[in-house]
């Protein structure tokens, strides 16, 4: 019994001296490794970035659709602003006839329900312009977005980038090395496949 006990002690003596040696040998590769700059085994990164500030200013398409956006809302203003003149020379009218006692009371209750209706609709209209524009601005946007990425689809068709990234300013990306840097590209590509629509 004392043999067996004096070998299971030498045992684990020994399996406790190999884990010391193990442990420290792989805490130094560790540590080595972890002082070592990351390099793609390639040689070349496969992941880019489009810089969607830039892309915007110079993507001929962007600046056309929002060219009209902002003439049809200048066109829907001016239409409103029109209607709101219109408006308010009635409301004036109405109280200075009233001021001056030259409606009966029965023609002033009519006239204030009428503009009432009046500025309801006025109301009804502002608002619904404002959801057209918003619409036409999110189908727009979407359109773009979808113009951009079939375009990265058939730029990276050979597949040589695993991720092409948008970056914002302000936005996730906070750092990127210029040479991973695709937008000029990006850009040409775009413009060209715009003037080959129009």
């Amino acid at each position: 019994m004392k043999n067996i006990s004096l070998i299971i002690n030498a045992v684990l003596a020994v399996a406790l001296g190999v884990l010391f040696v193990l442990f420290f040998s792989l805490r130094s590769r560790v540590n080595q490794l972890d002082q070592q700059p990351l390099h793609l085994a390639s040689g070349s990164s496969n992941i880019v970035y489009v810089n969607m500030d830039s892309l915007y200013g110079q993507y001929d398409e962007y600046i056309d659709m929002k060219a009209k956006m902002v003439e049809k809302q200048k066109s829907m203003e001016t239409e409103l602003g029109n209607k709101k003149a219109v408006y308010e020379r009635k409301v004036m009218d109405y109280q200075e006839k009233a001021k001056k006692g030259l409606m009966l009371s029965s023609e002033m209750q009519k006239t204030e329900q009428q503009l009432m209706g009046e500025q309801q609709n006025l109301m009804k209209l502002s608002e619904s312009m404002q959801a057209e524009l918003a619409e036409e601005s999110r189908v727009l946007n979407n359109k773009l977005g979808n113009n951009i990425v079939e375009f990265l689809k058939d730029y990276n068709k050979n597949g040589r980038y695993q991720f092409i990234f948008s970056h914002i300013y302000g936005g996730n990306l906070l750092f990127a090395n210029d040479s991973l840097d695709i937008t000029k590209d990006v850009i040409v590509g775009l413009n060209e496949r715009y003037n080959k629509k129009k």
